[in-house]
């Protein structure tokens, strides 16, 4: 059975909406804030994609106004569920930004979890937007994914294996300093950023790092801004493989 669900979130962001629009509707802006590698066909009737760790998702774009509105479909699946996502930006005196995020659609049965987990994961999202807008005007990156399944670890114990192994106390906090990282790679010395139940980001001068740490796994999305990141995936996950032991 599915049941219809709707989350609506709204950020000020320091940058102009020609800006924001292009951190939100063109693949190396996505690349640079969100999750996985993404393309977006610029115009409506085309192809908004995501690949993440060899899975790629689609949606069709039904709505492409450039600096005002954006809005995507997926595809409905056999039991009726989908997701939609419309983007609003307006701009402000200053040169600001205020971007309304509406995420809709239908869910599964087990929809209350799945409905709690994305309504939580919004403000994050938006937050490394802002990290991102903020840090790395004129810049994009390259993402990097990594994931390890940590069967009968809980999620406190993820991130304290992730946390000890950057150097943060065991209950990682905003404005904790890390230092560590995959050998041959810049040193990851950075701030915490963002801290939760679920995931920590550290920010330093060449990149935003994020940790997922849920109960059976853990998984990375990172966004490399500096040179050379040839090997930065490889290295990164078998980084997290020695973390995790």
């Amino acid at each position: 059975m599915t049941h219809p669900f709707e989350i609506e979130v709204e950020v000020a962001l320091p940058a102009d909406p020609e800006r924001v629009w292009e951190a939100i509707a063109t693949g190396p802006g996505i690349d640079s804030w969100f999750m996985g590698r993404n393309e977006v066909e610029p115009r409506v009737g085309g192809t908004a994609a995501m690949d993440t760790g060899g899975r790629r998702e689609e949606a069709l774009i039904t709505a492409y106004e450039p600096g005002r509105r954006l809005a995507t479909r997926m595809p409905t699946a056999d039991d009726g569920r989908f997701m939609a996502f419309e983007y609003l930006l307006e701009g402000r005196d200053g040169g600001g930004t205020v971007l309304r995020v509406v995420h809709s659609g239908m869910l599964g049965d087990d929809w209350q979890d799945e409905y709690d987990a994305l309504r939580r994961g919004w403000p994050f999202h938006l937050n490394t937007l802002r990290e991102y807008l903020e840090h790395f005007p004129g810049r994009v990156a390259v993402p990097v994914f990594g994931f390890v399944p940590a069967a009968g670890r809980s999620a406190q114990q993820i991130r304290s294996l992730l946390a000890a192994a950057l150097e943060l106390p065991a209950l990682v906090s905003v404005g904790d300093q890390a230092n560590g990282g995959p050998s041959g790679l810049p040193v990851v010395d950075g701030e915490v950023v963002w801290a939760d139940d679920e995931r920590f980001e550290l920010r330093t001068d060449d990149a935003l790092y994020t940790f997922h740490h849920g109960g059976g796994v853990a998984v990375m999305f990172h966004h490399l801004f500096g040179p050379n990141t040839d090997a930065a995936e490889g290295a990164w996950q078998r980084w997290l493989s020695e973390a995790l032991g």
